[in-house]
């Protein structure tokens, strides 16, 4: 059985030659390590580990990150904590009728006739628990509309892997070139250059300029 090689038009060699998704695939891997927590027990740590090369040929470009929906969750906590706080402590809604009994948590109300001592003042908690809940909502909002904008920009990424695909890398150049691919001839490309045209091709090249393939591969 015959099989089909392809020599870089660089160095006329094809001993170095690589299907660019083996590449890729090739440099993506995880790796499990034993490392000790707070308490000095030993656990297995996985993490996802990918090389620069692997990197640089990426098809699409990295999805944004999410960390700032860790404030979000911590403003949602805060929020949460100071109502609770207020409403217990500041008594919010001690005017409210009680309908439960005590024994189940019912709300205690003054004898008639008894004056109400003047309650510390826990407006504050109010204020906080407010904002805070404000806050919470405008980083849910960032963390939305984040993926959204990914999953429109990328709702063409089936274009951009088919000409991928037909990318082969030579490692001794360090060059990528296309191999059977209309209007494309076999010109040796940087890693840039190859990533702004699988880009272009699938919608969002503009973001070849801002995720840059040279800086993921030296990473």
């Amino acid at each position: 059985m015959s099989r089909t090689t392809h020599s870089c038009p660089g160095c006329d060699r094809e001993d170095r030659v690589q299907a660019v998704p083996a590449v890729y695939l090739a440099g993506r891997d995880t790796v499990s390590s034993r490392e000790r927590d707070r308490d000095g027990d030993l656990r297995t740590v996985t993490r996802a580990v990918t090389t620069g090369l692997s990197g640089a040929l990426a098809p699409v470009p990295e999805p944004p990150t999410y960390t700032i929906g860790c404030l979000g969750v911590l403003a949602a906590v805060v929020s949460v904590g100071t109502f609770l706080g207020g409403s217990l402590a500041g008594k919010w809604f001690a005017d409210a009728p009680a309908h439960e009994p005590p024994e189940l948590g019912g709300w205690h109300m003054p004898p008639q006739g008894v004056p109400a001592g003047e309650p510390p003042a826990y407006e504050f908690l109010g204020w906080i628990s407010a904002l805070a809940l404000i806050a919470a909502v405008a980083v849910l909002a960032v963390v939305l509309r984040r993926r959204t904008t990914f999953a429109r920009l990328t709702r063409r990424r089936h274009r951009a892997e088919e000409l991928w695909s037909h990318g082969w890398y030579c490692h001794r150049c360090g060059t990528v070139h296309f191999e059977g691919v209309p209007g494309e001839d076999r010109t040796p490309l940087t890693l840039q250059r190859f990533r702004e045209k699988v880009w272009e091709h699938g919608g969002y090249g503009e973001l070849a300029g801002e995720q840059r393939a040279v800086d993921a591969a030296r990473s």
